[in-house]
């Protein structure tokens, strides 16, 4: 599918300042951080991936959550049992996720896709999610992000994917990308489907809707990147 929305205020919110060396996709989070610190908070894990906790999974179990927000997501997980890797690159949620959930065992870090580095947390693992994270990639780099997290998966390890559908709001960098897209370009980089689904959003916004997917490994030929 093509990027039909395209990049819609790209810098709007944010001085150049503060953009620089920051994700593209990050325009407009850091001058709404606090109002979305209590978004973010105001659903639970378990409701935002009622459709997909099931294939979660057991711990111990190394679990990787790309653009982590408030942490709320990781925090749950660590609470499970799970060692967690939280990956936020807006400093102002970071900042957010380490206060509200300073008692969970998260390992923060300021990194972004596609490129994801991880120098801090080398290697690979069971789950990696991306909550309403895949939307602020375009094409090109959706191709590389998902060759980046083919590679970091372990064999049969399962990628969790959320994607928002809707009007884009203002001053957000976000794409119009549909399930199965992702579905094929998962399968592309040796990722099957075990589960898709959508719902409604949980804020009540009748104009948004959201899909889940859940993608897994296949084998272990994919090396690391």
């Amino acid at each position: 599918m093509s990027d039909r929305w395209g990049a819609v205020g790209e810098n709007a919110g944010d001085s150049a300042e503060d953009n620089v060396g920051r994700a593209r996709g990050t325009a407009g989070y850091a001058r709404a951080a606090d109002v979305l610190a209590v978004q973010y908070e105001e659903v639970t894990f378990g409701e935002v991936h009622r459709d997909v906790v099931s294939l979660v999974p057991a711990a111990p179990a190394r679990i990787l959550d790309i653009g982590a927000g408030t942490g709320r997501d990781a925090a749950a997980l660590a609470a499970l049992g799970h060692s967690v890797v939280a990956v936020e690159p807006t400093a102002e949620l970071r900042g957010h996720g380490q206060r509200i959930h300073a008692s969970s065992a998260i390992e923060w870090v300021d990194d972004a896709l596609p490129t994801l580095v991880l120098h801090q947390c080398p290697g690979r693992f069971d789950a990696v999610f991306a909550t309403a994270v895949w939307m602020h990639l375009d094409a090109g780099e959706r191709g590389r992000a998902m060759a980046r997290i083919a590679a970091l998966l372990m064999p049969d390890g399962r990628f969790f994917v959320n994607l928002r559908h809707g009007p884009v709001p203002d001053g957000r960098h976000m794409f119009d990308v549909s399930a199965a897209e992702t579905v094929e370009l998962g399968a592309a980089h040796g990722l099957q489907t075990l589960l898709s689904s959508e719902r409604p959003d949980l804020h009540g916004r009748d104009e948004v809707r959201w899909s889940s997917l859940v993608l897994q490994a296949k084998d272990s030929r994919t090396t690391l990147g």
